[in-house]
């Protein structure tokens, strides 16, 4: 089995040996002249589909319920998943990655979740803490943090939520204090996905004292290594569902960073983080596609997730289409998963059946990277922009 997996590893981790490389990123501007919005995969994207859903059905789907059981953290799946390329997927090229684009992360994505949503997080929170260093970090900092990732399996963590703030992010009370070429940082974050296995983190601090001060100035975005003296992991949550990534609380105490690990400059941190989303919310949606029958509403919401992808690899903003993904998706995910205990009764209720896992994984779709109620108030807000004169 493992030979073939890496033979299957050739076909994602030396991808720049091939000359598809370059043509399946390429993004619909610059594909050829009506080519339009086509719904065909390039024989690329269906070996990049097929690797993931092999590793889903043989690796992932065997142990799933003993993870969930157990809550241990999968570091064999996850170094299995970096071998075969299936990590770090965003990486670009100049920091040894495959830099593949949005859709075609969404694929691997999608079948990974179907192996178990758990797993899937654990293996993908990657991409939501690499994704600030890799829209707004400098080359320097992409190469140091960036780079390090595809030379071992290492994991970063996205720490932005806080005890109070959560999916308002302007009320984030972390502050960052500039003292000669460092700054201190103090505060608390929460529900830290990947909080205690990083090697660092995204941290958006208050860099503006003024409480009256806009979000888009108020934040800044920071690099921070995992090991730096005053930073204080707390335990692993014991979560409802996806027990197998590990979920932390960390309190920052007179934690010093250099003022070179800031990502861009003081006070654009708000807008990198929102940045983010933008590109890492698309992905989210792919749990228990093609284990639910209601294909009319797997299909709407495998639609949603695919045009908010299209948006990013076509270079448009895509806050809107990303938040209808996320809002939809997820309600469908949780009516999905309500259903299949449904359809089994009393079994479904009971742990001897994996259906009531599915339940309990789906609900934190609806809640983290912004909950299903922040992501309406964004698209009416985007709605109404659009006819606004």
């Amino acid at each position: 089995m493992i030979a073939l997996f890496r033979r299957s590893c050739g076909v994602l981790r030396s991808l720049s040996r091939f000359d598809w490389r370059s043509q399946h990123t390429k993004t619909a501007l610059q594909r050829e002249p009506g080519s339009g919005f086509s719904f065909e995969f390039t024989e690329q994207q269906k070996e990049i589909q097929a690797t993931a859903r092999k590793f889903a059905r043989e690796e992932i789907i065997p142990v799933a319920a003993e993870y969930d059981k157990t809550g241990e953290y999968p570091v064999p799946l996850i170094k299995k998943a970096w071998e075969l390329g299936l990590m770090n997927t965003h990486i670009p090229e100049s920091c040894g990655g495959l830099g593949l684009g949005t859709f075609d992360s969404c694929l691997i994505t999608e079948e990974l979740a179907y192996g178990c949503t758990g797993v899937q997080t654990a293996i993908e929170a990657n991409s939501l803490g690499q994704m600030p260093v890799i829209i707004a970090g400098n080359d320097q900092q992409q190469k140091k943090y960036l780079g390090r990732m595809t030379e071992e399996p290492l994991m970063c963590a996205y720490c932005v939520t806080e005890p109070v703030a959560g999916s308002d992010v302007a009320g984030i009370k972390t502050k960052a204090e500039k003292k000669g070429d460092e700054y201190i940082i103090n505060g608390q974050k929460m529900w830290i996905t990947n909080g205690g296995k990083a090697n660092w983190y995204f941290l958006l601090a208050r860099s503006d004292p003024d409480p009256k001060a806009p979000a888009g100035k108020a934040f800044t975005g920071f690099i921070v290594e995992a090991d730096t003296p005053g930073i204080q992991i707390g335990r692993k949550e014991l979560n409802m569902g996806q027990r197998c990534s590990d979920t932390r609380g960390i309190v920052f105490e007179d934690v010093r960073v250099p003022k070179e690990n800031v990502l861009i400059g003081e006070g654009a941190g708000f807008k990198i983080a929102m940045g983010a989303f933008d590109k890492t919310r698309p992905p989210h949606q792919g749990i228990s596609f093609l284990l639910a029958e209601m294909a009319m509403k797997v299909e709407l919401a495998r639609l949603s997730y695919q045009r908010a992808a299209w948006e990013v690899d076509s270079g448009h903003r895509n806050t809107y289409y990303a938040s209808i993904a996320k809002a939809y998706a997820g309600d469908i995910a949780n009516q999905l998963a309500s259903d299949a205990v449904q359809v089994f009764g009393g079994n479904g209720f009971n742990t001897e059946y994996p259906v009531e896992k599915l339940m309990r994984d789906a609900k934190i779709y609806q809640i983290y990277e912004g909950t299903a109620q922040i992501q309406r108030l964004i698209i009416a807000r985007e709605h109404i922009g659009r006819y606004k004169k």
